[in-house]
Parts: C-alpha cells; structure tokens; sequence
C-alpha cells in the first residue's frame, strides 16, 4: 500500500545463499512489466545472483494508463522501495530501473532511495519531435551510475554518454526495444558485473 494506492511487486529470490543486491524493476506509462526489454533485465540480475522485484505501480493496478503528477508516482516509488527494502534488508545494495517514464522515475528517486546505480531502458529524451524539451537532467541528477539502453530507431531521442552514464545503442530497435531484448539483457548483464565489481573491491 503506497499513499496512492496500492503497488504490486512479484518477488524472486535466487538460488541458494544470500543474494547479492536487490535489483527493482517497473514498466513504462501504458505498459506492465512483462515487456521484453524488462524481464530480459529481471533475468540479467537473477544471473547474477540479485533478488528482483518487478513492480506495477499504483495507477496501473487502477487501471490508469497515465501516471499522473510526476510528484505523486515518484512518492509512491519511494514507498514501495522503503517496503521491498524491509523485506530484503536494508544492507542489500538497491539497484533499480525500468523502461521509459519507469526509467525517468528511477532517475528521479535514485538519490532520495539510495540507488547504488539505475538502468534506464528507452529513456525518452524528449517528446517525439520536440528535441527542445530534453529530460537529460533527469539522467544527470541520477546522482550515482546510470546505464541507459536505447534503440537507434527510437522516436524519443537517445541520450548522450557522460561521466557516470553508460549508453548502449541497439541498432534497428525502436522504442519498445522488443526485436532483440536478448541483446539489451546482454547489456544489463555486463554493465551489473561492473558495478557489483566496484562493489565488491570498496567493500
């Protein structure tokens, strides 16, 4: 139960020993969270040993296909991360994500969470045909490390690279990013192997 509204969360766990960081995942503003793109994440984190939540925020469980006020989505997120967090314990590192307005609102509550990084698949830069109104600052005020995967076909722009901003760039994928998710889960996999590296070499 979120303060919009109640969220749902399907939980895996891996297999046997603790896991290795909680990795939460949510769909775009439409959509659900059975996109290619996302469960090919979901499966890139399992892989490594990470317990993922792929979550179905608070308008969709309504019914709604528009989010709404991006301050309003982005206060239910952090609930429901407070939530998976009290499951998991709170010393698990929170890696989380999800495809286009999912991603803009991992972006957004990257640092009020604590995300120790964020994957961002089909960011949308800007509106179709609207270059002018980019949301790179989204991207930048991630304040940790970001990976974006994006299609070269995709109406929505594709982000730049910069310091702590990965972009990988699938060629002849479009904004769902649903021709080749086995590539963009490729992406996610060797990008998690760094960071969970990083990690590994503070600790």
């Amino acid at each position: 139960m979120t303060s919009d509204g109640p969220s749902r969360a399907e939980v895996d766990l891996p297999g046997p020993g603790e896991p290795a960081f909680l990795l939460v995942l949510t769909h775009g503003a439409g959509g659900e969270p059975a996109s290619p793109d996302v469960l090919a994440a979901a499966e890139a984190g399992r892989r490594l040993g990470g317990m993922v939540a792929l979550v179905t925020q608070p308008y969709r469980v309504k019914g709604r296909r528009a989010p709404g006020s991006p301050a309003r989505q982005d206060a239910a997120w952090v609930e429901i991360i407070s939530a998976l967090r009290d499951s998991a314990g709170p010393a698990l590192p929170l890696i989380q994500g999800g495809r286009s307005n999912g991603a803009r609102v991992a972006c957004r509550t990257a640092r009020a969470v604590a995300a120790r990084a964020v994957i961002a698949l089909a960011f949308p830069l800007h509106p179709p045909g609207k270059p002018e109104r980019s949301r790179a600052a989204e991207l930048r005020d991630a304040g940790t490390k970001v990976l974006v995967v994006n299609g070269d076909r995709d109406p929505f722009g594709v982000p730049d690279a910069a310091s702590d901003i990965q972009v990988v760039v699938l060629a002849g994928e479009t904004h769902a990013l649903s021709r080749k998710p086995d590539e963009a889960g490729r992406a996610v996999e060797s990008w998690l192997r760094g960071v969970m590296a990083v990690d590994r070499r503070a600790g």
